[in-house]
């Protein structure tokens, strides 16, 4: 019996604009520390798709590995704390409800904290609907290695020929076409050209672009 194809969802700025919330809570944790301020390029170079070790190693290098995931809790509390309000990416609840029209399950591969995910995905109405999330931070390794991609193919089941994965980060990107799983970059932080430079198949600015959905018409071979 033959494999179905699946789709896989990194989770902020893909299934969900959070960008700004972050910026804001990383801010605060470095101005409150003594620490200039970040732009929105370095948060884009330096912090989207990248592990909190990995982010707060290198806007603290002085201090130990303790302080380093103490700021990082008190960053994703901050963010928790305002992550009311949001909503859905543009076209996301109509393209899900073809993903289930058409029998292809779906998972969520994310660096985000498992507390963080689970309240994005509950914020968004979307509890249950995705048959696995895949926290990068729980596995031996995160994004851009290629294992949380891998784990979600596996724990869904699916063919990673016929399977899409959807992502924002150069980080995400890397992971996913590791995998060998064809890459929609979603360009909401960065410009698609850098994310067809990143390795995406296809840059597209929300899920209701009609070029995002032939890719993925033609990979799955459904509708």
């Amino acid at each position: 019996m033959s494999l179905s194809p699946g789709l896989l969802f990194d989770l902020d700025g893909t299934l969900v604009e959070t960008d700004p919330t972050h910026l804001a809570a990383f801010n605060d944790i470095l101005t409150g520390n003594g620490q200039p301020a970040v732009d929105q390029h370095f948060y884009n170079t330096h912090i989207i798709g990248f592990q909190n070790a990995e982010i707060f190693g290198r806007l603290f290098p002085d201090l130990t590995e303790d302080d380093h995931r103490r700021l990082a809790d008190e960053k994703e509390a901050l963010f928790r704390s305002r992550a009311a309000g949001l909503h859905p990416a543009k076209g996301l609840l109509d393209f899900l409800a073809w993903a289930d029209a058409h029998a292809i399950p779906t998972a969520v591969v994310t660096n985000a904290p498992r507390a963080n995910a689970d309240l994005m995905i509950g914020a968004l109405g979307l509890t249950g609907r995705f048959r696995h999330v895949v926290i990068g931070d729980e596995m031996e390794f995160a994004k851009p290695h290629p294992l949380p991609y891998l784990t979600g193919i596996r724990l869904l089941g699916v063919d990673v020929a016929t399977s899409v994965a959807f992502e924002d980060s150069r980080s995400g990107l890397r992971a996913a076409v590791a995998a060998g799983l064809t890459t929609v970059g979603m360009a909401t932080s960065l410009s698609p050209e850098a994310l067809m430079e990143a390795g995406a198949h296809l840059a597209a600015p929300d899920f209701s672009d009609p070029a995002l959905l032939d890719l993925v018409r033609r990979t799955t071979g459904r509708g």
